[in-house]
């Protein structure tokens, strides 16, 4: 295994949300303090506002077109959840992924989010995304098909608030309209937006705006695709391709120092990797052990 120390990869994990047990304090506390301790980069969380019992909408992500979650399984808020983790962690990277847009005001987002990221010490790194469940969109007042140019506008919106104007920031759109706006406090430095998606579109908008991209669902071809169509338009924007990174998708039980060299050398300059649906907390710490050994991630030890 003496290859896995070669691994130039941050590795982040997704609390196992189809579990059920991201709305206990005491598991998810363990779970995030034990991420740390193993050198995991990140604790990854997703959201849903609101799932349907039912829906018409298709899942993109499975070949069912159904999503793999009950409609009653607790979801909490994304940054309410960070939150609360990030007083239990001292150096864990706090991430979304995917954070819906179009279920948020951007104002609204860009207060709560530099309020996290203040608060942690500048560890918050949000990946949105345009959603999939017209249902749940609609349930918070967005409209389904102009999601992709209000997403657009909204990252526009984060970055206004979030920049230093000392006259207050302005804004004039399509969406969204405000004059002399005083929004405190400023994230701790440039805080990071990745897209998260599976189209051209959402590659696009990574490479126009964003800071990274999370190719969702996507291998091979259509993965090399989308990050040369990112790369194609950061520079069409005047932008630096070499500064977006792009992070790539596996599993905590399967991935080994070999894998994780071959998702690096499609690109990959973060792994998020998803956990099976373990309850039991210690079943759960000892997954994430054997995963980070493979790895030869660096214990935190204080």
């Amino acid at each position: 295994m003496g290859a896995a120390e070669q691994v130039p990869l941050k590795v982040g994990v997704v609390a196992p949300v189809a579990a059920g047990v991201t709305a206990d304090p005491d598991w998810m506390t363990a779970f995030a303090q034990h991420l740390q301790a193993c050198g995991f980069e990140s604790i990854i969380v997703v959201e849903h506002t609101v799932l349907a019992s039912r829906y018409e909408s298709v899942y993109p992500y499975d070949t069912s077109g159904r999503v793999g979650l009950g409609a009653d399984c607790p979801i909490p808020d994304p940054l309410d959840l960070l939150g609360f983790l990030a007083a239990r962690t001292s150096r864990l990277g706090l991430a979304t992924g995917v954070l819906v847009l179009p279920n948020h005001h951007p104002v609204v987002l860009a207060k709560r989010a530099a309020t996290v990221d203040a608060l942690s010490g500048g560890r918050l790194r949000l990946c949105v995304g345009v959603g999939w469940l017209k249902e749940e969109l609609e349930a918070c007042g967005a409209d389904f098909e102009t999601r992709g140019r209000r997403a657009d506008e909204q990252l526009a919106v984060l970055r206004t608030l979030w920049a230093d104007n000392p006259e207050g920031a302005s804004h004039r759109g399509e969406f969204f309209r405000f004059d002399n706006t005083m929004c405190y406090p400023k994230p701790v430095g440039h805080l990071p937006v990745h897209i998260g998606g599976h189209s051209a579109a959402a590659a696009r908008r990574a490479g126009r705006l964003g800071d990274g991209f999370q190719p969702l669902g996507v291998t091979g071809t259509k993965l090399a695709g989308l990050i040369a169509i990112m790369h194609e338009q950061a520079a069409a924007s005047g932008r630096d391709p070499a500064l977006l990174e792009v992070s790539l998708s596996h599993l905590v039980t399967k991935i080994d120092a070999e894998r994780a060299a071959g998702l690096a050398a499609q690109g990959a300059h973060r792994l998020v990797l998803g956990m099976p649906a373990i309850t039991d907390i210690e079943q759960a710490k000892d997954t994430l052990s054997d995963c980070a050994q493979r790895l030869a991630l660096t214990p935190v030890t204080s």
